[in-house]
């Protein structure tokens, strides 16, 4: 029997004696509005609770759930604090009537918030207001700070940065390796030598600041999927970028910007790529095909123009004349830094990412030289590279030191180890373990960046790296070599699950994560674990100042048989009763179904609990014949109950 109770006391607690009011109940047991009972709470979760009901001469135990109704409802206005920060940007924010969770707000800061989502007991709202500011922050160094949807602690000390991005880390993979048997290391966070003007590469977009504006070329406003912020001072690149962006924003002032909507309009993006070591810079400008504008913007005798053909032809010229413009006006900036190139990219595709169609040299080359670590490396427009070069040597060094020596493969009399490197993009890891090894495989799925590693592997004279351009999961199945090592730097979404199990599949002794994103890290760990890998050590590696991201670069190693100990138990000595006890068939349920998205049986759990020598009774679940076939729990779900079990300290 359920009923629903209001009780004065904010705890529900074991052993808390309570005053009840009880609502009107149908039938004999029925009792009127107004009417209190005495009781005594047994139990409580969560916000149920079970109590005994007393009455004279006797003591009825009952299970009843009393709801705590919450006051925060969809659409209040709350005010209160931000208690910390979790990755990648929410904001914890206590408030009178429970936590919610805000995204662009800072440890300390006392906020107002409209609540927007309200779901399983989990509130998320919106900043309206930050009412008072942290007691860490600070003056921004950027007049586009809060505007600006790029940055997110741009008002907090550098330090003060670290320490967030340290906690954030470090909370995610201790509740990724809480079942871990072994001890691992947590080596806190290693900063960037470059706190400003950071950045190798900037992808700003055209736009306009509000419907109808003039032309604006940046980052999007904060929260905003149209709004585009001209970011002129922005401090996470040097003024040769700030040069750049504002020259290009003049020179196409009063031309169209592609509406992403409409799916109209000439100007996109403009990417600029600028090398920390060497100072090349590469420039490219990226459009539609759509310049009919031009004809009208130089004023053309449109009327004399009777055929469609004339008219295209016009445009077509008068923007091959616009764009010799842009590239000569360009070339008379005044930079620190040398242009090696100056592209204009056709792109038609309705998606909002930079990619090209077509792409035309207006000057110099499609590429430039950045060095690292003592190796060049030819940069090409799309070429994944770190994107801060000074940090980048720091997360490099980092994985080498990780690795250790590579002289010895596992194989016995095989000299030199063979390394994986998967997702290798321009192959800067692979060439920077190649002196060291007998062999490195990189895999990359972007062609261009596969043709530049080659490249790039024998400008620096390494001939024992080979680069395949393809998928990881079909790749790994084409590869004929065993590795020693693999080096895994997959892109922010992780891992796929099939190629993650051919990974695991291996059996190697040790393989290095290095991950932009800690939140699918842990997702990635958690079969690792599942497959007797560990965590050795692991280390936060700060590539972006100012922003909410950061590197995690984690090593694991494959349990050996010796790792295990052999213990005799006697059965009678286990007591097997309190493991029953420590939780019901519905929590078990509600567990399996919350962590892993399925629906089990009692009938799965009762079969389960069995094989790990839990008692459930001697015929509980049992078939009524020997004869009687009964569904048998699939693997999956038995693994789920598994988790569920040792989650619950019943295993």
């Amino acid at each position: 029997m359920c009923i629903p109770f209001s009780c004065e006391s904010p705890v529900w607690r074991p052993s808390v004696g309570l005053s009840l009011l009880a609502p009107t109940l149908d039938g004999p047991e029925g009792r009127q509005p107004g009417v209190r009972i005495q009781a005594a709470i047994v139990g409580a979760r969560s916000s149920r609770a079970t109590y005994i009901h007393k009455q004279k001469g006797s003591c009825r135990a009952r299970k009843v759930k009393m709801s705590r109704e919450k006051s925060m409802k969809k659409g209040q206005i709350l005010t209160g604090t931000v208690e910390r920060v979790d990755f990648p940007n929410k904001g914890i924010v206590a408030t009178p009537e429970g936590i919610c969770i805000v995204k662009n707000v800072l440890p300390g800061q006392k906020v107002t918030l409209a609540v927007q989502k309200k779901r399983n007991g989990r509130a998320e709202g919106r900043l309206l207001n930050i009412e008072e500011p942290s007691s860490l922050e600070r003056k921004s160094p950027c007049p586009h700070f809060g505007e600006c949807g790029g940055c997110t602690y741009l008002s907090l000390p550098y330090d003060e940065q670290l320490k967030i991005k340290e906690e954030q880390v470090y909370k995610l993979l201790k509740n990724a390796l809480a079942g871990q048997s072994s001890q691992w290391r947590f080596e806190g966070i290693k900063g960037s030598p470059a706190q400003s003007s950071y950045r190798n590469k900037m992808e700003f977009s055209f736009g306009d600041e509000y419907k109808d504006g003039p032309l604006a070329l940046g980052m999007h406003k904060r929260g905003s999927f149209y709004d585009i912020v001209t970011v002129g001072d922005c401090q996470i690149v040097d003024k040769d970028y700030r040069k750049i962006l504002i020259l290009t924003r003049d020179y196409f002032e009063g031309c169209s910007f592609y509406h992403r909507l409409r799916h109209t309009g000439y100007l996109r993006h403009l990417l600029v790529r600028k090398a920390s070591k060497t100072g090349e810079i590469l420039i490219a400008l990226v459009t539609t095909s759509q310049p009919e504008f031009y004809a009208k913007a130089s004023n053309a005798d449109i009327s004399a123009m009777h055929e469609e053909s004339d008219l295209k032809e016009k445009s077509c010229q008068t923007e091959n004349e616009k764009l010799i413009g842009y590239k000569n006006a360009l070339l008379e900036l005044k930079l620190d830094g040398k242009i090696a190139g100056i592209l204009h990219i056709v792109n038609d595709s309705v998606a909002d990412v930079v990619q090209s169609d077509h792409t035309q040299i207006l000057y110099g080359q499609d590429f430039f030289y950045e060095e690292l670590l003592g190796l060049k490396f030819k940069i090409s427009t799309f070429s994944f590279f770190q994107t801060n070069s000074l940090g980048a040597e720091v997360l490099y060094e980092t994985a080498r030191e990780y690795i250790g020596d590579l002289g010895e493969s596992s194989k016995e009399g095989s000299p030199g180890k063979i390394v994986f490197d998967l997702y290798s993009g321009t192959g800067t890891i692979s060439q920077l373990m190649a002196p060291a090894a007998k062999k490195v495989i990189g895999v990359e799925i972007v062609e261009e960046a596969v043709e530049a590693a080659r490249k790039n592997a024998e400008l620096n004279g390494l001939h024992n790296c080979e680069f395949i351009a393809g998928d990881v999961l079909k790749v790994l199945d084409e590869i004929k070599e065993h590795p020693d090592l693999i080096i895994l730097d997959p892109p922010r979404d992780g891992i796929h699950p099939k190629a993650l199990k051919k990974i695991i599949g291996y059996g190697i002794q040790n393989l290095l994560y290095i991950s932009c994103k800690p939140t699918s890290l842990v997702r990635d760990l958690e079969m690792f674990l599942e497959n007797d890998y560990v965590v050795e050590k692991a280390v936060a590696v700060d590539q972006f100042p100012w922003t909410a991201n950061v590197e995690t670069c984690v090593l694991l190693s494959q349990r050996k048989a010796d790792d295990y100990v052999e213990v005799e138990l006697e059965l009678d000595e286990l007591d097997v009763t309190s493991a029953e006890s420590k939780a019901t068939y519905a929590e078990i349920k509600d567990y399996v179904l919350k962590k892993h998205g399925l629906k089990v049986s009692n009938l799965y759990i009762s079969q389960v609990k069995r094989k790990c020598g839990i008692e459930v009774g001697e015929n509980y679940n049992l078939p009524k014949s020997e004869d009687s076939r009964q569904p048998q729990c699939p693997v999956e779900k038995e693994k789920a109950i598994k988790n569920a079990l040792k989650h619950f300290g019943m295993v």
